[in-house]
């Protein structure tokens, strides 16, 4: 899946090239500045939230775009071709830096800004970022007995399909790092920065506006803290993939869930069904968790399979399918978080 992505991006690039090159000037190619705007691109919704915060009244001289706009996933996206006009001529670029970001580095290499200021929100938290991991009880995606059992199950072709399969069995980066609200702190803290580099005569209203936010970002971390301390339970259960692991350390929580953060899986196996069921009844659990989303079926499953059969079906927002509409009418990072704070109440209740 991954080179068949890499492919179409060269192939847009190339397309995106052609253009360039088939007598359009400079300002025609880019869309960028046109209006003596700085741009600013951010591929997640957090990013561009924070990045709007900060900007603050100074939005208005500020084009800032949301690529994953309208729900779109992030671990299925796939640039479009005016999306890579944008990247290519913006003065900011913002973006995870995990693996479903891999086609970033071929975008980059095409830049037409080469002052843009780019920003992997994975590097710039350093060690702060997690391995994605499987917990007891959790559903793989690729199973082997052995490295002949691999062997016999895959037809690889040649040296190149060697190393992208040693490429997918490398640990994978946890991608959801905007779930944490002191990585949230450190990440805004580093997109003032940037904004103060492409717009330097706007810094004090980027540094009093940072400071703002870091006050109420800090004043829900408290509030999350009390609640984990004054909730009876320490330990939370998805019928779901989890997206946060960023949050429940944060706190020193205990989780169980049927799949990892960027799973693509959907069905969950009769064992981890009986697994979930049987933890909820072990640990007297009130609540049995999701994400956002429809699809409450696994989470229903696993309810039926309890004993008590009462357990609420709670739903955790994790900011995947936030968009501008959304943002338009009012609901922020903050917002989001709030809303998951008081059914994370229910659910340690």
């Amino acid at each position: 899946m991954k080179r068949i992505l890499a492919i179409a991006v060269a192939a847009i690039l190339a397309c995106t090239g052609l253009m360039a090159c088939s007598g359009r000037s400079d300002a025609e190619a880019s869309n960028a500045g046109s209006d003596g705007k700085i741009e600013v691109v951010a591929t997640i919704f957090p990013a561009y939230d924070w990045v709007m915060t900060i900007l603050g009244d100074k939005a208005e001289d500020t084009d800032v775009t949301l690529l994953l706009d309208n729900g779109v996933d992030l671990h299925s996206y796939q640039p479009t071709a005016e999306d890579i006009s944008k990247i290519a001529a913006c003065d900011v670029f913002i973006y995870v830096g995990g693996e479903s970001d891999e086609w970033v580095e071929d975008v980059l290499a095409q830049a037409t800004n080469k002052d843009m200021v780019v920003i992997n929100m994975l590097e710039t938290l350093g060690d702060a970022v997690k391995d994605e991991e499987i917990v007891e009880g959790m559903e793989h995606e690729h199973e082997h007995e052995d490295g002949e059992d691999e062997d016999a199950d895959h037809d690889h072709d040649g040296d190149e399909a060697d190393e992208d399969h040693d490429h997918e069995h490398e640990e994978e980066k946890d991608e959801h790092v905007w779930l944490s609200l002191r990585n949230a702190k450190a990440l805004c803290s580093e997109f003032a920065v940037a904004l103060e580099k492409v717009s330097p005569e706007n810094k004090d209203a980027y540094e009093a506006n940072l400071k703002a936010y870091e006050d109420k970002l800090d004043e829900l971390d408290a509030k999350y803290a009390e609640a984990v301390k004054n909730g009876s339970k320490d330990t939370v259960l998805f019928g779901d993939r989890f997206p946060f692991r960023y949050l429940v350390d944060d706190y020193n929580l205990n989780y169980f869930a049927a799949f990892a953060g960027c799973s693509a899986e959907t069905e969950a196996s009769f064992e981890t069904v009986v697994f979930l069921s049987e933890k909820v009844d072990e640990l007297k659990l009130p609540a049995i968790l999701k994400i956002e989303g429809d699809n409450d079926k696994l989470a229903n499953t696993i309810k039926d399979n309890t004993t008590d059969k009462n357990q609420a079906i709670l739903t955790l927002d994790s900011l995947q399918a936030t968009s501008t509409k959304d943002y338009q009418a009012g609901r922020t990072y903050l917002s989001v978080m709030e809303e998951n704070l008081e059914v994370l109440k229910e659910a340690l209740k």
